[in-house]
C-alpha cells in the first residue's frame, strides 16, 4: 500500500465504493427507463418477404434515418491516435463515416444483400441488421464496466461514459454486433496508455423515441412496412402466423435464449447464413461488422465457462462502477463528457495498421 495512503483512508475509500456499488447495483444509477409506446417488453419484426433494400435510393430509408437521428451521438476522436496497448492495432472508422455496407460506430444498421438459392430458384434477400436486443444478453453480463444496460422495453444500450472499449461484448455477441471507435471515452481520462481502447457503439432501439411514445426511426421510414414494433408477444404471434402463411421460416426466436428482434423469411436461414459467409470470403472481408445468421447458437451465459465468468465480472463489475462514480464526482463535468473535444483531421487504421476499407 502506498505511504501517501493511510490504513483509515484505505478503509473510507473502500466503504464509500461499496456503497456507490450498491447503489448502481439497484439501478439508481441508471438512465430512465424507455416508455410510452408500450409499459411492458417490446418485440420488433422484421420481414424479409418485403425488403427491397430501398433499390430506388442510393441509401436504405431504414439506414438513412438511423444515421439521421443518431448523427449527434457520433464519436469525435482525439488524434493523434494511441495502440491498444500491449497490441499494435487501434479502430478508427471516423475516416469512413458514410460507409453503409456494414456496421460501424457511424453506422448502427445496415441491410446486408445475398442471392440464395432454394427450391431451385436463386432468390435476392436483403437483411436489415443490428443490434437483436436479446433476452439474456450476453454483453451486459459480461461488461467488466456495467457500461451495458437492459431497460423494461427490451431496448439494450450501451452507456458511452462508462464503455472503456475492452470490446469483451463483442467477443461474447453471437454476432459481434458492437463496433469500436478509439480516441473517445472516459479511459482517456483515467489510463490513456494502460487501459481501454475507445467506446463501442451499437443500436439503442431509440430509446429516446420510445419514451416519448414513438416508433423507431427505421420503423418510421420503412416504406414497405418490412419493420415493425409493438407488444413482444404480440409481434411473436404475428411473426409465427406469417410464416405459416408463407410457409417460410423464424429467426431470433430461439438463437442466443431468444431476442426481441425476430426475421420472417420464405427462404431457410441456414441458406442465407451460408451465403454471407461465401460472399465475405469472396470479398476476402475479414474486418467485423457485417454478421453471419447462424441458427440456433447458443447463449454463452448458459455454459460453464460463461456462468462462471458472468459471476465473476458481476463483482467486479461493481467495484468498477463505484470507481468511475467516484472519479466523476471527484471531476465533475469534465470526467462526465471526455470525448468533446476538439479533433483534427488525421486518419486511422486498423490491426496492426491494416486501413479500414
Amino acid at each position: 500500500m502506498s505511504e501517501n495512503i493511510t490504513r483509515r483512508t484505505f478503509f473510507k475509500r473502500t466503504t464509500a465504493a461499496g456503497l456507490l456499488g450498491a447503489l448502481a447495483a439497484t439501478g439508481l444509477n441508471k438512465p430512465v427507463q424507455a416508455a410510452g409506446l408500450t409499459n411492458g417488453t417490446l418485440g420488433t419484426l422484421i420481414d424479409l418477404t418485403k425488403c427491397n433494400g430501398c433499390k430506388d435510393y442510393d441509401t436504405p430509408l431504414c439506414v438513412a434515418a438511423c444515421g439521421k437521428h443518431n448523427q449527434a451521438r457520433f464519436p469525435e476522436p482525439i488524434k493523434p491516435l494511441k495502440k491498444y496497448w500491449p497490441q499494435n492495432k487501434v479502430e478508427d472508422w471516423s475516416n469512413k463515416r458514410d460507409l453503409k455496407s456494414r456496421l460501424t460506430p457511424y453506422n448502427w444498421t445496415f441491410v446486408d444483400h445475398v442471392k440464395v438459392e432454394h427450391n431451385g430458384t436463386v432468390q435476392e434477400v436483403f437483411v436489415p441488421r443490428r443490434c437483436m436486443h436479446c433476452d439474456n444478453p450476453t454483453c451486459s453480463k459480461l461488461c467488466p464496466f456495467s457500461a451495458i444496460t437492459k431497460d423494461q422495453s427490451g431496448a439494450v444500450s450501451i452507456d458511452d461514459e462508462l464503455c472503456f472499449g475492452g470490446a469483451k461484448c463483442r467477443d461474447v455477441c453471437p454476432w459481434g454486433i458492437p463496433q469500436r471507435q478509439v480516441g473517445v471515452g472516459i479511459y482517456l481520462d483515467i489510463a490513456p496508455d494502460l487501459a481501454g481502447g475507445g467506446v463501442m457503439y451499437k443500436c439503442d432501439m431509440c430509446v429516446d423515441l420510445l419514451a416519448e411514445g414513438e416508433k423507431p426511426a427505421c420503423v418510421s421510414a420503412c416504406p414497405k412496412g418490412a419493420i415493425l414494433i409493438g407488444p413482444r408477444e404480440d409481434l411473436k404471434n404475428l411473426a409465427y402466423k406469417t410464416a405459416k402463411e408463407v410457409n417460410g421460416y423464424i429467426y431470433g426466436d430461439k438463437e442466443n435464449g431468444g431476442t426481441t428482434t425476430l426475421y420472417i423469411s420464405a427462404v431457410p436461414f441456414e441458406k442465407i447464413d451460408a451465403a454471407i459467409i461465401a460472399d465475405k470470403a469472396s470479398k476476402k472481408d475479414i474486418l467485423p461488422g457485417r454478421p453471419g445468421m447462424p441458427v440456433n447458437v447458443e447463449n454463452y451465459l448458459s455454459t460453464g465457462k460463461g456462468m462462471f465468468l458472468s459471476s465473476i465480472t458481476a463483482t467486479f463489475a461493481g467495484a468498477a462502477v463505484a470507481g468511475i462514480t467516484a472519479y466523476r464526482t471527484i471531476k465533475g463535468d469534465k470526467a462526465k463528457q471526455p470525448q468533446n473535444r476538439k479533433q483534427n483531421n488525421q486518419g486511422g487504421e486498423y490491426n496492426d495498421g491494416e486501413e479500414i476499407k
